[in-house]
């Protein structure tokens, strides 16, 4: 921990007084190298919620005290990617706590667009992680191109698989099966409604494909990063079925085309982040309690450095912890 200078906003920018941030699986991957981060040193921390404190000359809209959440990417704007709304292909593209100060801080400046109106019933620590874990959750069953009725696996119910579980059913799913290996984290699933599967206990293939009477799932999502599960989320899949991959690995994992893929018709697909489109629903879910998050936050640490450090540990060795927030 250390002292440096407030930062200064932009004529495009808003400064935010931090009042919750999430700690992200990410963050320890950040940590570790294993995803690239520069440049160094950097403050960590890109699920932030807050009130603004400062705006910079150009900016309208936003007026200081105003409770807001913040997209962590901060993009150009007028590139082919910006403009079609992918923009977290943007050329120069910056997300904050890794590619610019993170919210592991009093206070962070983003660019204007980069902001959300938080609503007054979420409260901030559920407005922090709703930037990251709920939103790439949304992103990935967007991209898998669920449709209502369709059944849904999900690979890991931590903080994007807790939220993954209950968007599934607010966009209509049919029967959710929450795959993991920690019996919290099955009994929390079984209280969003959805059908737990214990990978210790049986292998998790067999049982998708057993509960589903031998049709496998419409869509899993892979939210762990480990090649096994990766591996076991094309293996569930049915007849024209789609696998989102939004865990994190640097290691291949071993696809059958012809069974698995081809004669399926399956594919598998990448998620990216997530979109500032997608946010307004996302809180709008989150406001009329279609999403809650109140049991998915499990520790309030203060901003300490030798506290968020050992979290991060748990969290490298993907422990039982779900989701804590930093509240400076």
């Amino acid at each position: 921990m250390e002292e440096i200078p407030l930062p200064q906003p932009g004529p495009l920018e808003v400064r935010v007084q931090v009042k919750a941030a999430g700690m992200c699986h990410s963050d320890a991957h950040y940590r570790a190298g294993l995803s690239p981060v520069h440049p160094l040193p950097l403050t960590l921390g890109h699920e932030v919620a807050g009130v603004v404190d400062a705006i910079g000359s150009e900016v309208s809209g936003f007026a200081r005290g105003e409770r807001v959440c913040v997209h962590y990417l901060a993009t150009c704007g007028g590139c082919d990617y910006c403009v079609r709304g992918n923009e977290q292909f943007c050329r120069s593209c910056a997300m904050m706590g890794k590619h610019r100060g993170g919210g592991y801080a009093e206070y962070v400046v983003m660019p204007a667009r980069s902001l959300f109106r938080l609503p007054d019933e979420i409260p901030f620590a559920h407005g922090a992680i709703l930037m990251c874990s709920a939103a790439t959750s949304l992103h990935a069953l967007k991209i898998a191109r669920i449709r209502p009725g369709e059944s849904v696996a999900v690979f890991g119910i931590g903080g994007l698989g807790s939220s993954a579980l209950q968007l599934a059913r607010a966009l209509g799913a049919g029967e959710v099966f929450a795959v993991d290996i920690q019996p919290a984290k099955l009994e929390l699933a079984r209280s969003f409604g959805a059908i737990p599967v214990n990978a210790l206990a049986r292998d998790p293939v067999e049982e998708v494909q057993r509960l589903t009477g031998g049709r496998g799932v419409a869509v899993a999502l892979e939210l762990i990063g480990l090649p096994l599960t990766m591996q076991q989320a094309v293996r569930c899949l049915g007849v024209q079925g789609r696998a989102a991959l939004a865990g994190i690995t640097e290691r291949a994992f071993e696809v059958l085309p012809y069974p698995e893929l081809i004669n399926k018709e399956a594919e598998i697909l990448g998620v990216s982040d997530h979109l500032a489109s997608e946010l307004p629903e996302l809180l709008e879910f989150a406001r009329k309690g279609s999403l809650d998050l109140s049991s998915v936050v499990t520790r309030r640490l203060p901003l300490e450095a030798e506290a968020i450090n050992d979290t991060l540990d748990q969290l490298e060795q993907f422990g039982e912890e779900i989701r804590t927030v930093i509240e400076p």
